[in-house]
């Protein structure tokens, strides 16, 4: 079986104070403009069919600051002369942030045969589920019919609202967008081995799926304070910050639909295929532009480093 990932210059930054005993939630809070995401610029002299010389690469994290703006005027200057723009294939981006390209596959959202979740979840994990949504979604029926991994990752959307983060905010969809209107050419990476989110979901084993709803319900429970730090240090370019700052527990998930290997193993798989897709050949010699998850870029075994060990001399943009 394949994997998928689970739950995108002036961003709103983060703030939060969590003290032991407070209500779920309570005291975080993402408000102030800050400086913005770090920006790279990778570059080596080669041959034409060596691969890209010039390479600049765009950090991001999910979730972001709502309502967050980011550093469009300088991608437009950027795809001015830019060969090729690089995201990570849309239909491996995870549950949370991929609901919008599942609202017209009804079979995949909701449980056979009209079963409620309470139906389906065994009771500890039905239990909190339930508990957390009377509490972000003030609700002891709402989305009771759809799968439960479905269900989580809205739960998880109230719960990231009532913080002022959003996992529907986007980078690579707006640097997307920019690319079309310069007719830059748009390379979808895909990981090798890692199923597309509807092929997952059509096929994920239910002790699977309630191994990824709990990783959502321990991250909804414990880990608000640490994604709500993970976004104020995105958006004010601390890039020390956020190399210190563990991630989320998304990695188990994925390690868990994938073919057996550990949260490291699969990590370190898609760092060397994207490492791969940014040093391929272009139909013509410039620069290319990548927006990448900042953890696959940052840290020992990045790709930053891993660019530099290729030859690269990598700047901050």
């Amino acid at each position: 079986m394949g994997t998928f990932l689970l739950g995108a210059s002036c961003l709103p930054g983060a703030a939060f104070a969590a003290e032991p005993g407070q209500d779920l939630g309570a005291g975080i809070e993402v408000t102030a403009p800050a400086s913005g995401p770090e920006l790279w610029h990778a570059h080596r002299n080669v041959s034409d069919n060596a691969g890209s010389s010039s390479l600049w690469l765009l950090g991001t994290v999910s979730p972001l600051p709502s309502g967050s703006t980011w550093r469009a005027d300088e991608v437009r200057q950027l795809l001015h002369t830019a060969t090729a723009v690089l995201v990570a294939a849309p239909l491996q981006v995870g549950v949370a942030r991929g609901l919008w390209l599942l609202v017209t596959q009804p079979g995949v959202l909701k449980n056979p045969d009209h079963r409620k979740l309470e139906d389906v979840m065994p009771e500890p994990l039905y239990a909190r589920f339930a508990a957390l949504r009377a509490h972000y979604a003030g609700s002891e029926a709402k989305w009771e019919r759809y799968r439960p991994i479905i269900a989580s990752a809205l739960l998880e959307q109230k719960a990231l609202e009532q913080v002022g983060l959003s996992e529907r905010l986007d980078v690579a969809l707006a640097v997307e967008r920019l690319a079309r209107q310069a007719h830059v050419p748009i390379v979808q990476v895909a990981e090798p081995g890692v199923t597309d989110l509807l092929g997952s979901l059509q096929s994920l084993p239910p002790a699977i799926e309630d191994r990824c709803v709990d990783t959502v319900l321990r991250t909804i429970e414990s880990q608000l304070p640490l994604l709500a730090e993970r976004a104020r240090a995105w958006a004010r370019g601390d890039v020390d910050r956020l190399e210190a700052l563990p991630r989320a527990t998304e990695a188990e998930c994925l390690a868990a639909m994938g073919t057996g290997s550990g949260p490291a193993t699969v990590h370190a798989e898609m760092q060397r295929h994207w490492l791969d897709a940014l040093e391929a050949p272009r139909p013509r010699p410039g620069p290319a532009l990548a927006v990448i998850d900042i953890d696959d870029l940052l840290g020992a075994g990045g790709l930053l480093e891993a660019l530099r060990r290729a030859g690269y001399t990598v700047d901050p943009g």
